[in-house]
């Protein structure tokens, strides 16, 4: 962490200075935003930590609740959302508060004795290391709040508007401020009192009862799997060995149970299976007690007892697997004739069962990849074509999501005795680790995201993957990291350029591809604004194939060193070497010969090139970037 460059820092450094709409931001809600966000869960936060970072961008967050949320539904945190809440600085921390799941016990009915349970298989969570970030479990509300946190300390200090219930949005076409907004206070002095907000852009992020969605025109098909569960976070006494590892239960004929650890040593989730719901049903399987719900539990665990001592909270629910159309405003008619001013995420987007541990994750990624556009856009970086690639991505996810969770919601809804293989369940759940992990999503060619052609000289970054980092040494201080963590979800574009074989100081491509990045007025780094450091816009990088006591860093050259602060300060720290212990180019298949990877803004590859392919990269970039400077292309 840096920073120390604005001068001497004694205070907390994870605060930053405020800056723009962050000086004296008004408390009160402003009758025009650039952004305005409804719903303050998981998918609304990450998009405000993420717009956060915008000083020049008054971005508001409202939420009808009247203060944060206390206790929430989801609880699962899947590898990529650890790998996300290290852009944004909390990784670690939350990490120490979770649970952490590294196995899954799998139990199932004795063969000599059906009415009892045995366990079968405990295979290990992620038993390939897809990732070096665990997976984990903690209350909803404990991520919302550490999104909260970085956003008090961002630039524009932000915080949740709480007390205002969305109603209803016009796209008007007028003005500077199309969108108009209208609002109700549900709390204090002024409840039920309207309230109206013009904004630029809006994004629904309101759940699956969604308001904007309806207010857009947007409809959500699919169906309902007609199969209950009853759900509890429970503080019980019981001689069931596994109460502390994640598990899959199946009874001789009691029907399912998955059993979530949770944070904190003693509390425990339990989906528990309450069969077939008939179609005359009316709601009525809604109403089972949680005294019914505990009793088929100790019927679906015999021989083992529950006594559950205390209920933090307990639900019942239908699995429904539901797409909307499209995630933004533009109809199937307008598509190429307008871009976006009304975005939806999470819920409002996609809903599914619980059990797949998807429903935040999926949501927070929704938000991670909208809100830097956002950003880029009202910044005047780039066009607003660029807001057209969210819908275009995120719901091709949202349909995998989907296909993915039906399979596993109907495996877990099985009896025993109906799978061919007494296995599946759990080779099923072994056999797809990457994607519930989050780390199957590949966005398709675009604006954003370009063609294979050089594939094979960094194979191990699939482009349209999210950049999977691997060990690295830096090399002013000879200090050993991991390369991805270095990136934080400050809005910038990453180059990282992996060098030839040759050292610094001599004539090779690296050295070639800086002077042109440095100089060339058709360089991605030429349209960064005068007065801005220059990585303001890019952060460019090197990573050297010669041990780290080998390269002098006064070699390397000025472009992978920029001036930085007022004081025009050099940062050291965009040099690497290898770690002999851990070589990133074979790791990573990246070809001797050198390569450049570009990664967005949230950590998903965009293109792979040769050191030489100087028009290749200028002409990625150009449709991306309008501040260009005259003359340029």
């Amino acid at each position: 962490m840096q920073f120390h460059h604005h001068g001497y820092v004694s205070g907390d450094p994870r605060i930053q200075p405020a800056a723009g709409t962050g000086i004296d931001r008004p408390e009160e809600l402003p009758d025009q935003v650039d952004v305005l966000i409804v719903g303050s869960g998981p998918a609304g936060m990450i998009t405000a930590a993420q717009l956060s970072q915008f000083p020049g961008i008054t971005t508001r967050i409202v939420e009808r609740r009247d203060a944060r949320l206390a206790i929430g539904q989801a609880d699962g945190i899947q590898a990529r959302s650890v790998e996300t809440f290290q852009a944004f600085g909390f990784a670690q921390r939350i990490t120490e508060e979770a649970y952490r799941i590294v196995e899954m016990a799998f139990w199932k009915p004795d063969p000599a004795d059906p009415a009892r349970i045995i366990r079968t298989a405990r295979p290990e969570d992620d038993p390939t290391v897809i990732s070096e970030f665990p997976h984990l479990i903690v209350n909803q509300a404990r991520v919302l709040d550490y999104f909260a946190e970085f956003m008090r300390n961002s630039p524009t200090r932000m915080t949740p508007d709480y007390g205002f219930e969305f109603e209803d949005l016009e796209v008007t076409g007028d003005g500077e401020y199309p969108v108009k907004v209208t609002l109700t206070h549900t709390a204090g002095e002024l409840a039920g009192t309207p309230r109206t907000v013009r904004a630029k852009y809006v994004v629904g992020a309101d759940g699956a009862r969604s308001r904007v969605r309806r207010a857009i025109g947007c409809t959500l098909a699919g169906d309902q799997a007609r199969h209950a569960w009853g759900v509890m976070d429970a503080l019980a006494v019981t001689d069931f060995p596994d109460i502390r590892l994640k598990c899959a239960i199946q009874s001789g004929g009691g029907g399912s149970i998955l059993l979530i650890p949770r944070e904190g040593g003693h509390l425990f989730r339990m989906y528990v299976d309450l069969g077939e719901v008939p179609p005359d049903d009316n709601g009525a399987v809604r109403r089972t007690t949680l005294e019914q719900i505990i009793a088929k539990a100790n019927t679906i665990l015999s021989p083992y007892t529950l006594d559950v001592r205390h209920v933090a909270w307990h639900s019942v629910y239908e699995v429904g697997h539901r797409l909307s159309d499209r995630f933004d405003d533009v109809l199937p008619d307008e598509v190429g004739l307008r871009t976006p001013r009304v975005f939806i995420t999470g819920d409002a987007c996609h809903t599914h069962s619980a059990k797949a541990g998807q429903g935040m994750n999926v949501s927070m990624q929704d938000g991670f990849n909208l809100g830097w556009k956002l950003g880029h856009v009202l910044e005047g970086r780039s066009p607003e074509a660029l807001l057209s690639t969210y819908s275009a991505e995120r719901q091709v996810v949202a349909k995998n999501l989907i296909e993915f969770d039906k399979e596993w919601s109907t495996l877990m809804a099985k009896k025993p005795e109906e799978f061919e293989d007494p296995s599946e369940l759990e080779d099923f759940y072994v056999r797809t680790g990457e994607f519930p992990m989050g780390f199957m999503t590949q966005y398709s060619p675009s604006l954003l995201v370009a063609e294979p052609v050089h594939q094979h000289i960094a194979s191990g970054f699939p482009i349209g993957k999210r950049f999977k980092s691997a060990p690295v040494v830096r090399v002013c201080d000879g200090v050993p990291l991991h390369l991805g963590h270095q990136a934080t979800a400050d809005g910038r574009w990453r180059i990282y350029v992996f060098a030839d074989t040759a050292a610094p100081g001599a004539e090779s491509g690296v050295a070639a591809l800086a002077d042109w990045m440095a100089n060339a007025a058709e360089s991605p780094l030429a349209a960064t604004p005068q007065g801005l450091d220059p990585d303001a816009w890019f952060d460019v990088v090197v990573i050297h194939q010669q041990k780290h006591t080998r390269i002098d860093i006064g070699d390397v050259p000025g472009v992978f060193r920029p001036p930085v602060g007022p004081f025009r300060l050099t940062n050291y720290e965009k040099v690497y070497a290898t770690d002999p212990a851990a070589d990133i180019f074979d790791l990573r298949g990246i070809d001797r010969a050198g390569a450049v990877v570009v990664v967005r803004p949230d950590q998903y590859v965009a293109n792979v090139l040769p050191l030489a392919a100087t028009a290749e990269l200028a002409a990625f970039f150009a449709p991306q970037l309008l501040a260009r400077p005259v003359g340029s292309a």
